[in-house]
C-alpha cells in the first residue's frame, strides 16, 4: 500500500504572512485556533488553486484586518486512492455495477461550503464535492493494493460526488470507515469550484467513538487497529481541526462539516 503522507503547503514566517496579506490576489485565509499567541499560516499548495489554511492565536487576530466568519480548515494530502469516477450520487454505499451495498454503521455527512471574498462569507453554490474512503475492512474500491492484498478494479463503492446547492450544501450517505496499516481512520474529500480551483483534505473521528464502532460487526473481523489519531503523521498536520462532531442518528450517526474557501 502506498503511504498518503506527503505534506501539503508550508508554514510561513510572520513577515511573509504580512507581505502576502497585503499582496493582491494572495490565496490566504486567517482563522483563530486559540492555542497560543503565535500566528502560524499555511500557504496554498503549489498544486492547488484554492486557499490553504491560516491559524492565529487570540492576540494575532488583531494583526489582520479581515477575519472571515466561516470556518477555514487545513488542506491535507490527497493520497493514492482518488479516482475521478464521475459518480454524481448522494448515497455512496453501493457498487453501481452490482447494487451491493458496503456493510457498516451509517453516517449522514453534510458539507456546508462557503467562499471568502474580502473578509465576507457567502454560500458557494455549484461546487463539486468528492468523497471517498475505505470500507469496514480497510478496502478501497477501484484500486489494486498488494500490501493489503486486494484488487477491486472496476468496483466503485464508497465513492461519489455532489454539487453544492444554493445554500452551499452537499449531502452524502456513507458508512463509518474501517482502518488499514499506516493510517488512522479517515475520510478523503475534495472540493472543486466552477473557476477551476481545488481544495483537498481529510476528515477524522474521535478515537473513543471509533473503538466503539470497530467493536461491532463487520469491523471486528479486521481486528484491533494499529494506529490512533495521535500516532498518525497526517493527522498531526492540524488534524484536530478536521475532526467530525458526530451525533447519533437512527442506526448510525450524522455530522455537518463547515468549510470556507477563498476563491477570489
Amino acid at each position: 500500500m502506498q503511504n498518503d503522507d506527503s505534506s501539503v503547503g508550508r508554514l510561513l514566517s510572520r513577515r511573509e504572512v504580512l507581505a502576502l496579506f497585503g499582496a493582491a490576489g494572495a490565496a490566504l485565509i486567517v482563522g483563530c485556533s486559540g492555542d497560543d499567541d503565535s500566528p502560524t499560516v499555511r500557504a496554498a499548495s503549489p498544486t492547488s488553486g484554492a486557499a490553504g489554511v491560516a491559524t492565529a492565536g487570540p492576540s494575532a487576530v488583531a494583526t489582520f484586518a479581515a477575519v472571515p466568519s466561516c470556518v477555514v480548515r487545513p488542506e491535507q494530502t490527497e493520497g493514492p486512492y482518488f479516482v475521478d469516477e464521475m459518480l454524481n450520487r448522494s448515497d455512496i454505499r453501493t457498487d453501481p455495477s452490482t447494487g451491493a451495498a458496503s456493510e457498516g454503521v451509517p453516517v449522514a455527512l453534510i458539507f456546508n461550503v462557503s467562499e471568502v471574498v474580502g473578509g465576507d462569507c457567502t454560500s458557494l453554490a455549484g461546487a463539486t464535492v468528492d468523497v471517498w474512503h475505505c470500507d469496514a475492512l480497510g478496502v478501497y474500491s477501484d484500486v489494486t493494493d498488494t500490501a493489503e492484498g486486494f484488487d477491486t478494479t472496476g468496483q466503485k463503492f464508497l465513492r461519489g460526488y455532489q454539487l453544492t446547492d444554493v445554500n452551499g450544501q452537499a449531502a452524502f450517505t456513507t458508512i463509518y470507515p474501517g482502518w488499514y496499516q499506516g493510517r488512522t481512520v479517515h475520510i478523503h474529500f475534495k472540493i472543486r469550484t466552477q473557476d477551476g480551483l481545488e481544495f483537498t483534505s481529510q476528515l477524522y473521528f474521535d478515537d473513543d467513538l471509533t473503538d466503539e464502532v470497530h467493536a461491532l460487526s463487520p469491523y471486528a473481523q479486521k481486528g484491533v487497529r494499529t494506529l490512533r489519531n495521535d500516532g498518525d503523521g497526517i493527522f498531526g498536520q492540524d488534524g484536530e481541526q478536521l475532526l467530525l462532531a458526530l451525533t447519533p442518528s437512527g442506526e448510525g450517526y450524522a455530522a455537518t462539516f463547515d468549510i470556507g474557501l477563498q476563491t477570489g
